[in-house]
């Protein structure tokens, strides 16, 4: 620290009481509640939300004033003209944040080991002071002077006490901003966005309502893509669960089926890939591979890119599946031609009988399968699932290869958007969509991708993505699940998460409970106010009673790496989001 934290034109008062939750405050004069300026510095002594330091013998402590009263007596004889004119002598209530060294104030201690003692000194902290502390938080000593710093806004009560935190003690944790809708959270999230950006950070920002699609501003629009729009999602990288969760066979009829064509149509992926490996014989639509087995050389037949088992042999077909096993397998990829899905599951419908698949068409495995196909069929042919998910041949931006080029080394940006705007909210399709997002990025984190160069990926209007299920007649209850797994697990692999939600409650307890820092705007629904109470254990319920009056841009941080909470005021981003409410003419 550059100044003692104890200076004596700040001196206010003496404790006269503590207790382990609080201490009380003496004020000698009521003078001393009145503002006065310091070197140009204006401090409001006394206020409700200041600041104060306490002097102790070994450690000093940093507190906040909760409540100021005056005695009963004192209180009868208040005017306009006594005030200014006769001795009164307030108290305070505050309550004790931290502690810290004496002669080390930058060390600062998170539990309270001692408490002040009876006739302790109090002055008003000074904004030099606060701002030191804020840039230490969440900082290991030998990070201090070089950790990146985001410079989030100033005190609500202090414009000159700016609140400079550093990404790591931010992001370190996950993130979470919240309020209700009007109370800043896209602004907090823009300015977040900045701050990344200012360190040459990486960040991915899933934007579900299109508002921070700035083309005016390069950093927003070089790296913008809009799905079913300029890009796609590749099917290929959907999981099996996917898959699943977007066709939805029934349990025990419907999904062993579909899992065979699924592993049939990637055996025929690997050897037409690789057919110049095997004798084969090319007669256009069909191509019969010679597989060798125990019995030496057997057919298996690929007609018009499906595996044809109708009165062939199993053992060709078994050969070739031990063979590509491990990619086979491996369900967090789709590699086969999906368009070819319905016919395969057709051509599953045939019983094995000894070594071979029967001649005869198993009509009651046919017919049970007949919704599947249906909704198969609609999936494959609705023009926003081609677009979407690229089951046609186009010439739009592949997500994917817009991921890991974004990524790779010498990609200089900072930023890459996601736009859901053009994304429909029928058949549950934006909660799958951002779900594979999710766990494609979750198996990449799982690669340790990100250990050196860690991503930060905001997820705007969480609650449409997050604690959502898939579920009807036929299928199964199925969770997305892809963003608690990041919360829970990636943080250690440098995946960090940091959602925007004006409706915390319907956020999973699992991924509540996971995340480190909140930054809670305006909050007025009982349980949603519950939720952040009971996920943020830093929060004591004084500082939680300003949620339903916090004003617009306003907010209370708090978190793991922050030993106390902070009310402070949101700067404006420079680029702003399309955020503002629509005006009536």
């Amino acid at each position: 620290m550059n100044n003692s934290p104890f200076n004596h034109t700040h001196f206010i008062g003496y404790v006269n009481q503590v207790t382990p939750q609080f201490i009380k405050v003496h004020f000698p004069s009521s003078v001393l509640m009145k503002s006065f300026s310091f070197y140009g510095e204006q401090l409001k002594g006394g206020l409700v939300g200041n600041y104060v330091v306490i002097e102790g013998d070994q450690f000093g402590f940093l507190g906040k004033i909760l409540e100021l009263t005056l005695p009963e007596k004192e209180r009868l004889e208040l005017s306009e003209k006594s005030f200014n004119t006769k001795e009164f002598h307030p108290t305070g209530k505050i309550e004790i944040l931290l502690s810290f060294e004496l002669f080390n104030p930058s060390k600062i201690d998170k539990g309270l080991n001692s408490l002040p003692v009876i006739g302790a000194k109090v002055f008003i902290c000074s904004s030099e002071f606060l701002r030191d502390y804020f840039k230490g938080f969440g900082v290991k000593e030998e990070h201090k002077g070089n950790a990146p710093i985001i410079d989030l806004g100033h005190l609500t009560y202090d414009k000159t006490t700016l609140v400079e935190l550093s990404q790591q003690a931010i992001f370190g944790r996950h993130c979470a901003v919240v309020g209700t809708t009007g109370g800043g959270k896209s602004y907090t999230v823009s300015k977040l966005l900045e701050g990344v950006i200012s360190n040459n950070g990486k960040s991915i920002i899933i934007d579900a309502t299109g508002e921070y699609n700035k083309h005016d501003d390069e950093n927003y629009s070089e790296n913008s893509l809009v799905l079913a729009d300029n890009s796609f999602f590749p099917y290929s990288r959907l999981t099996i669960g996917d898959l699943f969760v977007l066709f939805r066979p029934a349990g025990q009829v419907q999904q062993p089926i579909l899992l065979e064509a699924i592993k049939s149509l990637k055996i025929a992926h690997c050897l037409i890939r690789d057919k110049e490996n095997y004798e084969i014989i090319d007669a256009g639509n069909i191509i019969t591979f010679k597989i060798k087995t125990k019995q030496g050389d057997k057919d298996l037949i690929i007609e018009n890119g499906c595996i044809k088992k109708q009165g062939n042999l199993t053992s060709p077909f078994n050969m070739s599946y031990h063979k590509y096993v491990d990619e086979i397998e491996d369900n967090s990829k789709s590699n086969f031609d999906i368009n070819k899905l319905t016919r395969q599951i057709g051509n599953e419908c045939f019983q094995i009988f000894g070594d071979n698949w029967s001649n005869t068409l198993d009509l009651r495995n046919y017919s049970n399968s007949t919704s599947l196909l249906m909704r198969i069929n609609n999936i494959l042919n609705d023009d926003y699932f081609k677009k979407i998910f690229g089951f046609k041949i186009n010439d739009e931006k592949n997500l994917i290869d817009s991921i890991s080029a974004f990524l790779s080394e010498g990609n200089k940006s900072s930023m890459l958007r996601i736009g859901f705007e053009k994304v429909p909210f029928n058949f549950q399709v934006r909660e799958i969509l951002a779900n594979s997002i999710g766990n494609y990025l979750l198996n990449q984190a799982r690669q340790e991708i990100f250990k050196d160069k860690p991503l930060i990926l905001f997820v705007d209007e969480a609650h449409q993505f997050l604690n959502k299920s898939v579920k009807d007649d036929y299928f199964e209850l199925t969770e997305l699940n892809a963003f608690n797994s990041i919360a829970k697990e990636c943080r250690k692999y440098g995946l960090f998460l940091c959602i925007s939600t004006q409706m915390p409650r319907d956020i999973p307890n699992g991924t509540l409970s996971q995340i480190g820092t909140f930054i809670s705007h305006r909050l007025i629904n009982y349980q949603d106010k519950e939720a952040i109470a009971n996920a943020c254990s830093t929060a004591s319920r004084e500082t939680l009673a300003f949620l339903p009056v916090l004003g617009a841009g306003e907010a209370i941080l708090m978190g793991i790496d922050f030993p106390m909470p902070v009310i402070l005021k949101v700067q404006m981003p420079i680029i702003k989001p399309n955020s503002e409410t629509p005006l009536f003419k």
